[in-house]
């Protein structure tokens, strides 16, 4: 670093430091983004190296140039073009910028998101502290690709809220792994909605600083609309035209199906604002996206035809979180949608505050008991132990309180549960029966723990048909007990590989004999008219359009989604 003055710190995040700096042979100005850590982890410099590869190759005018990586000390530090920009979430605290100014922003922000796009690139981590702008030479440019992704699509898997990829005040319904949807290109599209809306308005889409609450608003919360809000402030404020508000709005839409579907539609949009501002010096509403054409095959995620089924589902949840415990089973052959359908409970649980686990049940683990039980609770352990250690606190208490003195019954099964409650003293030996018995009474003691009003829980079992006995019975032990309450478990099964002899269908029936109540929902394959449905959504096009195609495809696959 001795060939380098540094001028200042101008950016600290929780793990990089950025600085401008000179180059001391040829004065030419740089900017260094170090690694905080004096010793990272592998995988933090396995994700630092991908950062400057990724923005290495993006050979684009609207994308920050990466110059080169170096070692220095234990760490790593990029070497990075200074153009002279400042990102907009400075440039925003020290000045509004006025209706011309946005129009110009926006146009060349979609340009560089379009061409990261083009380059098969999701950033995932578009906002204003990530755009860099120099008001004098009205350069441009997407910094930060520390999660950026080249897969063309990503799925997100529900976890603790605190550790999502992304900015939380600025990231898709879908980013946070609470929506049946996987990540694309669109969610980048969300993201510059809430940019713009704050560059806009000088708010943000939901000011709300409670993790839990502001995901709820991304996922289920409509924003008000930008040319609405501009209204409520001072009178100095520059009125929005409806039609700029609209292009945001469409934007933010929560499923991605509803937003631009390229960037190339929003900039005509956005041009088409600026061009009726010059020459008109105002803006009326127009027709919107009737140049967005999506320049790739992207099948539609929505679900078809479920409509009844997901009401069952989220009325049973309703239920639950009333106080009831329910068992609710989803039967069908494998690929006809019984996973996406159950995903469709993420919504209300995070309403609720409510925690999801799954688990899934092996063809070749029957004679490991429990194995799938014990994976969904190892999966719940794993989202407990990011939250803060005030939190961590109370389970332990909570914990301790329920299993002492035999919560090493639970540690055998679940060994994470050591990491909260700590050591235990090892259990009396009993008799098989015994021994039994004190487990099944522990391990429902350790479930009340987590079913409670205040965070009802759901845990999903998958393949069923392939459960072992003791889960079965463990199962139906936790449904008929007439303690439980705030406890949903979810079953699906191939009803195909089970008659009427199959233990599942025994253990069912014992529960209804307790009393238990089943619900079940029996998925059956797409009718002609879903399909039809979906391939003219995939194809934008009418579904008189469609429909020899759908014809075709119902033969072939006979209405199994997965074919």
């Amino acid at each position: 670093m001795k060939d380098y003055q540094i001028i200042q710190k101008i950016y600290e995040s929780a793990n990089s430091l950025v600085y401008r700096a000179i180059f001391k042979s040829d004065n030419q100005p740089v900017i260094l983004k170090i690694l905080k850590e004096n010793y990272p982890t592998p995988s933090e410099l396995t994700r630092y190296k991908q950062e400057y590869e990724i923005t290495h190759s993006l050979n684009t005018n609207g994308v920050i140039k990466a110059y080169d990586l170096q070692r220095y000390e234990n760490s790593l530090v990029m070497f990075l073009e200074d153009f002279g920009g400042e990102s907009l979430k400075l440039l925003m605290r020290e000045r509004q910028f006025n209706l011309k100014d946005f129009l110009s922003i926006a146009i060349k922000i979609t340009e560089s998101l379009g061409a990261v796009h083009a380059a098969n690139i999701i950033h995932k981590d578009i906002n204003p502290s990530n755009i860099v702008y120099n008001p004098e030479t009205e350069q441009l440019k997407i910094i930060d690709f520390g999660i950026s992704t080249r897969l063309s699509r990503e799925n997100q898997t529900v976890g603790n809220i605190e550790l999502l990829e992304g900015t939380l005040a600025y990231i898709a319904p879908e980013q946070t792994g609470r929506m049946n949807r996987g990540i694309d290109y669109r969610s980048d599209f969300y993201s510059l909605g809430a940019t713009f809306y704050e560059l806009l308005t000088n708010k943000l889409p939901f000011a709300i600083t409670d993790p839990i609450e502001l995901v709820h608003c991304h996922i289920a919360q409509q924003p008000v609309p930008p040319h609405e809000v501009v209204k409520t402030l001072t009178s100095t404020s520059q009125p929005i035209p409806k039609a700029v508000s609209d292009i945001v709005m469409k934007l933010l839409a929560k499923t991605p199906e509803e937003r631009y579907q390229s960037a190339w539609g929003i900039k005509a949009d956005l041009e088409t604002c600026r061009d009726r501002l010059q020459s008109l010096g105002q803006i009326d509403e127009f027709y919107l996206a009737t140049q967005d054409l999506c320049d790739r095959f992207v099948i539609s995620e929505k679900l078809y035809g479920r409509e009844e089924e997901i009401t069952q589902l989220l009325n049973t949840f309703e239920q639950v979180s009333q106080g009831s415990t329910e068992i609710i089973l989803v039967s069908g052959y494998s690929g006809i949608g019984k996973s996406a359908l159950v995903n469709e409970v993420h919504k209300p649980i995070l309403r609720q505050r409510g925690y999801f686990i799954s688990g899934k049940f092996d063809q070749l683990q029957r004679d490991i008991p429990y194995a799938a039980i014990a994976l969904a609770f190892q999966d719940l352990i794993r989202q407990l132990l990011t939250e803060s250690e005030a939190a961590l606190q109370i389970w332990k208490w909570e914990l301790l309180a329920a299993l002492n003195p035999n919560a090493q019954v639970i540690i055998d099964i679940i060994p994470e549960v050591e990491q909260i409650i700590g050591k235990q003293q090892p259990v009396e030996q009993l008799g098989a029966i015994e021994a039994q018995n004190r487990f099944n009474l522990f391990f429902q003691r350790f479930v009340t723990v987590f079913a409670q009003k205040e965070h009802p829980l759901v845990i999903f079992l998958d393949d069923l048909q392939w459960a072992d006995l003791a889960s079965l019975k463990l199962i139906e032990l936790l449904i008929t007990d007439a303690d439980s309450q705030y406890l949903l478990i979810i079953g699906a099964y191939r009803d195909n590989e089970v008659d009427a002899t199959h233990p599942l269908i025994q253990t069912l029936e014992q529960i209804e004999k307790e009393g238990g109540r089943v619900n079940n929902i029996s998925l059956q394959p797409l009718e002609i008219k879903y399909i039809n449905q979906l391939i003219a959504d995939t194809l934008n096009c009418s579904t008189k359009k469609s429909k020899p195609l759908a014809e075709l495809v119902n033969n072939k696959t006979q209405g199994n989604p997965f074919f």
